[in-house]
C-alpha cells in the first residue's frame, strides 16, 4: 500500500504551481533553503533557453510544517510565477482569454492528442499543463523526500552520461555519494570532464542548426538496505515503481535498471551478481535490485530523454482550424534540457524510494521510523555475520 501520496496543480504560465504531499512522518526537519536550492538545480544546465535566466521560483510553504519540522499532516507548497503579470490576460480564470490561438500542434508534444481527447481548438489548453514546468512542483516536494532518505542513511545523486552522440566512455569511474557538488558544477552535469567538453560542442552544433538533442541520465542511490520493495505483487516491485515514475517525466522514452539493455546481449554467466560470504555482491550488473527488491548495493537506474520537440527548424503539422498542411507553431524552447532532466529524475526516484521505505518501516514520527530502520538493519547484519 502506498504510504506517500502527492498531487501537483498549475499551468506553465499560470499564477502558480501547487503541490501537496501526504504521509511524511512528524518530526522531519524542513529547510526552505534546501527546497529552493533544489529548484535552482533544476533551472541550470548548458543548452537551456532564455526562460531559465528570467524564471524565478518563489517558494511558499503553506501548511504541514511548524518550527522547521513536519507535523505529520499534509505539506502544501506553492511556487509563484514571477512572470504572471505578463500572462494574466492569456490565462484568466474568467472572461475571454487573450493571446493568439495555437491551432497548429507540434509533433512530439501532447498538443494534438490532447486537442482531440478534450475537443479543444486551442493547443494552449493542453500545453500549459503538459509542459515540463510542472516538474518544478515535483522537485520541490522531492526535497522533503530526500531529507527523509538522508535521515535514514540514504543518499541520491544523478549525472548525465550521454547527450546526443557524446557519451561517457564505458568503464568510466562512477560518482560516489560526495560527488554531487562536482557534478552540478559541470555545464552539462557530467562527471567526466572530457565528455563535458564534447557534450557542449554537440549542443552548440545542434543549436546552430536550429535543432535539439536528447540524452541519458543516471540516478544512483547509496545506503539502501536489502529488501526495499517486494516480490509478492506486481505493483509492489520496486523496479516497476521506479520505471513508472521515471517514464512520467516529460520527454523520457526509455528506462533501464543496472546494465539493463546491455544485459540482453550477454550470457547468463556474465549477467548476474554473485553472492559473497558476507552476503554482499562482487558486481552491480543488476543495478541493485533482484526480484523487485533492493539487494543492499547501490541502486542504479538510467532514463533516456528524447530530443525536445519545439525546434527553430520547424516540423510539418496541420492547422486544426483550416485542415491545411502548415509548419507547427513555436513556443520558447531549449536546445537541450538533459541536465535538468537528471535533477527531475533524481526527484522522482527519491519520492519512489521514500514511499517504499515508509511502506516497509512504518511509523508516524521520525523517531518511530528511525528505530524501525535500526531494528531491520540490525537483523540483516546479524544474518550476514553468521
Amino acid at each position: 500500500m502506498t504510504r506517500l501520496r502527492f498531487l501537483t496543480a498549475g499551468e506553465s504560465h499560470g499564477r502558480a504551481l501547487v503541490a501537496i504531499i501526504e504521509g511524511l512522518p512528524a518530526g522531519l526537519p524542513v529547510s526552505v533553503k534546501a527546497i529552493t536550492d533544489e529548484l535552482a538545480r533544476r533551472r541550470h544546465g548548458y543548452g537551456r533557453g532564455p526562460r531559465m535566466k528570467i524564471e524565478k521560483d518563489v517558494l511558499e510553504v503553506t501548511s504541514g510544517v511548524r518550527g522547521g519540522f513536519t507535523l505529520g499532516s499534509p505539506v502544501a507548497l506553492t511556487i509563484h510565477n514571477s512572470e504572471w503579470a505578463k500572462w494574466a490576460h492569456v490565462m484568466p480564470v474568467e472572461g475571454a482569454p487573450g493571446g493568439r490561438e495555437l491551432t497548429r500542434p507540434r509533433p512530439g508534444h501532447a498538443d494534438l492528442p490532447g486537442m482531440l481527447k478534450y475537443d479543444f481548438r486551442d493547443a494552449r489548453n493542453v500545453l500549459e499543463r503538459s509542459s515540463a514546468r510542472e516538474t518544478a512542483a515535483r522537485v520541490a516536494i522531492a526535497a522533503l523526500a530526500k531529507g527523509l532518505l538522508a535521515e535514514l542513511g540514504v543518499t541520491i545523486i544523478s549525472h548525465v552520461v550521454r547527450i546526443g552522440a557524446a557519451a561517457v566512455p564505458p568503464g568510466s569511474r562512477l560518482p560516489e555519494p560526495g560527488s554531487q557538488e562536482a557534478i552540478d558544477a559541470s555545464a552539462t552535469r557530467c562527471f567526466d570532464e572530457e565528455t563535458t567538453r564534447t557534450m557542449v560542442e554537440a549542443i552548440d552544433a545542434a543549436g546552430a542548426q536550429g535543432d535539439s538533442l536528447g540524452g541519458v541520465v543516471e540516478v544512483i542511490a547509496f545506503g539502501l538496505p536489502p529488501g526495499v520493495g517486494s516480490h509478492v505483487h506486481w505493483d509492489r516491485k520496486l523496479d516497476g515503481r521506479l520505471a513508472g515514475a521515471l517514464m512520467s517525466v516529460p520527454a523520457i522514452k526509455g528506462v533501464e535498471v543496472g546494465d539493463g539493455f546491455a544485459t540482453a546481449a550477454r550470457r547468463g554467466s556474465e549477467s548476474h551478481d554473485e553472492i559473497e560470504s558476507d552476503l554482499s555482491r562482487a558486481t552491480n550488473r543488476s543495478g541493485g535490485t533482484e526480484g523487485g527488491m533492493t539487494t543492499g548495493g547501490p541502486l542504479r537506474v538510467r532514463a533516456a530523454m528524447k530530443p525536445l520537440s519545439t525546434l527553430k527548424k520547424r516540423l510539418r503539422s496541420v492547422d486544426m482550424s483550416t485542415g491545411q498542411q502548415v509548419e507547427a507553431f513555436q513556443e520558447r524552447t531549449d536546445v537541450c534540457a538533459v541536465p535538468a532532466a537528471g535533477v527531475v529524475c533524481e526527484a522522482v526516484v527519491a519520492l519512489t524510494l521514500a514511499d517504499a521505505l515508509l511502506e516497509m518501516l512504518g511509523g508516524d514520527s521520525m523517531a518511530d521510523v528511525s528505530a524501525s530502520r535500526d531494528r531491520y538493519v540490525g537483523r540483516i547484519e546479524g544474518r550476514s555475520d553468521r
